[in-house]
């Protein structure tokens, strides 16, 4: 048996590999580099190209782009029409964003449970969540997977609720054969540096509904309009504009909106190799009975965003932290994705207890994330292998 690293031994790789990095090419170099020398910075025709380039992958129908994934959610449960006492139910395993845009409406987030198998949040317990308050539900793709839409819409519909699907992990992924953003009342896209596609930072919102389009346009840009069929005032002249609403500065600049259309045209070889790294992780580690490999769901084609590890504690003679510490020391650097949002303090003081979404609290003490990324080589996603299995090994009751 290998001597673990972090009790002496020799680590699986010199140098140290962590869990998401971006890839950037000439092409995505030379996309910023002409924005940087024309005329225009920001509000200019790269945004509608973005937007343009956005439908055309997913075949929705709208799509309004922001300065980053949070905003992209944020102006959809404004355009929703979440509001003060509203109820919007959502996951704990998830980045905050996807609860705080329910409260930045003055709203309230529902934790529902996920699919102990799956990791999304599980439709039956959204179905039970639901009360006389509810208005929406923001459903996350979880690791790139898709949520079940089909039971989702079966439970917003019965209620009159919106689906509001957040797909920053999920960008490239189709479910039933049809592209993401697509599908729901409205989804969210994410384009931070570990995600799939990257601008630096910025997101989009996409729908099929003009009413919807209209609305996010306007909280995206200070809830003005030059729409003059909109104007509820006399026209003064060619620079006149009304502020219809109060909204944001929620405007992603040209610069960050070619960095993403020059991305977005890797998307395929992007989703290959993180399908082909995927199957690599589940064959390693799908026999091992030590470990945990997340289930998917057959309705959802998946470009995984992230990749879970999750180990049975049961099994081993060291937690998760521990374990955690043990594949740090031989150089594989990991995350945690995530905390449950209602163990965060801002929501304890608002009253959110812990115990009430059991599935994902177990989850949380059990997985963590391992390198998924593009310009992973097959060296380096073997010695990733071999780091589990040497941990594994070392630990195994």
């Amino acid at each position: 048996m290998e001597e673990l690293a972090i009790n002496g031994g020799k680590p699986v790789r010199e140098t140290k590999i962590y869990y998401g990095h971006q890839y950037i090419d000439q092409a995505d170099v030379e996309a910023v580099s002409r924005v940087l020398v024309s005329e225009a910075l920001t509000c200019g025709p790269k945004i509608t190209e973005l937007e343009e380039k956005l439908c055309s992958i997913t075949g929705a129908k709208y799509a309004v782009a922001v300065s980053n994934g949070t905003a992209a959610l944020h102006i959809a449960c404004l355009a929703a029409g979440i509001g003060e006492g509203d109820e919007v139910i959502t996951t704990p395993i998830t980045f905050a964003a996807s609860a705080n845009c329910a409260c930045y409406c003055g709203g309230k987030p529902v934790f529902a449970d996920i699919d102990p198998k799956t990791y999304n949040i599980d439709p039956v317990e959204v179905e039970k969540k639901v009360t006389e308050h509810t208005k929406a539900v923001v459903a996350v793709d979880f690791t790139g997977q898709a949520v079940q839409l089909d039971e989702l819409f079966s439970v917003c519909h019965k209620n009159g609720l919106l689906l509001i699907e957040d797909a920053a992990h999920s960008i490239g992924t189709k479910y039933k054969g049809r592209p993401i953003g697509s599908i729901a009342d409205m989804t969210t896209f994410s384009f931070h540096p570990v995600k799939t596609v990257t601008g630096g930072e910025g997101g989009a919102v996409l729908t099929n509904s003009r009413e919807l389009y209209e609305k996010l346009l306007l909280y995206r840009t200070h809830g003005i309009t030059k729409n003059v069929s909109m104007m509820q005032n006399e026209i003064d002249g060619p620079w006149y504009y009304e502020m219809l609403d109060l909204g944001f500065n929620y405007r992603i600049t040209d610069i960050q909106a070619a960095l993403i259309i020059s991305q977005l045209d890797k998307l395929s070889a992007f989703g290959r190799r993180r399908k082909e790294i995927v199957e690599k992780y589940n064959e390693a580690f799908r026999e091992i009975p030590e470990l945990f490999v997340q289930e998917e769901i057959p309705e959802s084609d998946t470009i995984r965003h992230l990749y879970i590890l999750r180990i049975r504690p049961e099994k081993l003679s060291v937690d998760r932290a521990g374990f955690f510490r043990a594949m740090e020391a031989e150089n594989v650097c990991c995350n945690v994705h995530y905390i449950p949002v209602y163990f965060m303090p801002y929501y304890e003081k608002l009253g959110y207890q812990r115990g009430i979404c059991p599935e994902a609290e177990k989850l949380y003490q059990e997985e963590m994330s391992l390198p998924l990324y593009y310009s992973l080589t097959d060296e380096d996603v073997d010695s990733v292998i071999h780091a589990v299995k040497k941990v594994v090994s070392a630990y195994r009751k």
